[in-house]
């Protein structure tokens, strides 16, 4: 089947183009008119490379009265996303060959975009079984590991790569499992929490020592860091520094790079996520990204019912795929980024990251994956018009200037709103 997609602006260019898709792949690139069997005219808004979130939690299998592959896909796609990575904190737990098997034919299944699934660690011969299965890469949750484990587990993924294909990419949820106990610990002795208390039991501190080690052991084993929801200014420092000498990425979720910890007193426990809001002066800012960054939703959805257990029972977590793009838009029109960041932050830079080839940019040969804009459509965020599962967000009702409004995987339309 092959389509032509006409009145396109493009980031880089002047003027407006037409764009041919031949079974899934961009076949031609032209200002004279192109014809195919299908027509669609964007209406002169911009036609980006497919938004790709490297970070998003599905819960699916095990926990898919919070969310699961179809809501969630039918969630990125109405949020602009074309590609997804999803994380192996599900039930079971996708850290084996089976579970790792089990969650690729779910989401085949159920998706209406692209995805790539993270497997989770385990003892080296079931590593070895799982990269039969081609994984993104592997995901390792630092605040629920020992420091002599993660030595362990780093020295086996360096060992993995060496006897297969692994291509050495690890993925880290950096905070210290000790400093978090110690400072949980000691706020759980009040007589009374508060939802911001979250914010301090999981200090800045935690992180920062966290993504030193991560960096320490990426370096001494020969592996490819990537730190997922870099939160802290400190730690944004660490790995732009580590990242001359080594191969260290990150990425920035829009809860961290748009809120402060005073959100708690708002929102309360709806807010809780980890890592958790920082303090002002310790936190990441739009200000912040740059031509090098990532965002990474860290989409991870909940019932109502889990979200008010508590300052300590709630669980951690904020649906953010549909509420990214209109939020950083609204930043480009207040002047605060620069439009050509846009394709960069949500694309390319994870296309490069994780070996995506065929992503990541608009030209001839690479997946027919785009993400039209309107950068000036106005309206307020309404979590019931959400096509996830979780009917909470800290930017309900809020109001945005820039709305992704059509989205197309491998030459397909999953979303229309042109």
């Amino acid at each position: 089947m092959d389509l032509v997609i006409k009145n396109c602006r493009l980031v880089d260019k002047i003027g407006e183009y037409y764009i041919k898709v031949d079974d899934g792949k961009i076949s031609d690139i032209s200002k004279s008119p192109l014809s195919a069997s299908e027509t669609i005219d964007v209406k002169n808004n911009y036609v980006l490379p497919g938004f790709i979130d490297p970070h998003i939690h599905f819960r699916d299998p095990g926990l898919t009265q919070k969310e699961d592959f179809k809501t969630g896909s039918l969630s990125a796609a109405n949020g602009g996303f074309t590609t997804v990575f999803d994380m192996p904190n599900t039930l079971p737990k996708t850290d084996t060959y089976d579970a790792l098997k089990e969650k690729i034919k779910i989401a085949k299944s159920k998706s209406v975009v692209n995805f790539e699934i993270f497997a989770g660690t385990n003892d080296l011969d079931e590593m070895e079984r799982m990269v039969e299965l081609k994984p993104i890469a592997f995901k390792i949750f630092m605040d629920l590991e020992s420091d002599e484990n993660l030595e362990n587990i780093f020295h086996d993924l360096s060992l993995l790569k060496e006897k297969t294909d692994y291509n050495g990419l690890v993925a880290t949820h950096c905070e210290k499992k000790s400093i978090v106990e110690n400072e949980t610990a000691k706020l759980k002795q009040k007589d009374e929490n508060e939802a911001i208390d979250y914010s301090y039991a999981r200090p800045a501190v935690s992180e920062d020592e966290s993504v030193r080690q991560a960096i320490e052991l990426a370096g001494k084993n020969n592996l490819s860091l990537h730190v997922c929801h870099l939160s802290s200014k400190k730690s944004l420092a660490l790995v732009k520094n580590a990242s001359k000498k080594q191969q260290v990425s990150w990425e920035f979720t829009p809860h961290h790079l748009l809120l402060d910890n005073s959100a708690y007193n708002t929102y309360g426990t709806f807010m809780k996520t980890n890592p958790p809001l920082r303090e002002k002066q310790d936190s990441v800012r739009i200000s912040d990204l740059d031509e090098t960054s990532i965002i990474g939703t860290d989409h991870a959805p909940h019932t109502l019912e889990d979200k008010q257990k508590g300052v300590w029972n709630s669980s951690p977590g904020i649906p953010n795929l549909e509420t990214v793009v209109p939020l950083l838009l609204t930043e480009v029109n207040r002047g605060n980024i620069d439009f050509e960041l846009i394709p960069r932050i949500f694309s390319k830079n994870a296309a490069d990251v994780y070996g995506l080839e065929n992503k990541g940019e608009i030209a001839v040969g690479k997946d027919a994956d785009f993400t039209v804009i309107d950068l000036k459509r106005e309206g307020t965020f309404n979590i019931e018009e959400f096509e996830t599962k979780a009917e909470y967000s800290p930017f309900d009702g809020k109001n945005y200037i820039g709305m992704p409004v059509m989205t197309i995987v491998n030459g397909k339309t999953v979303m229309n709103k042109l």
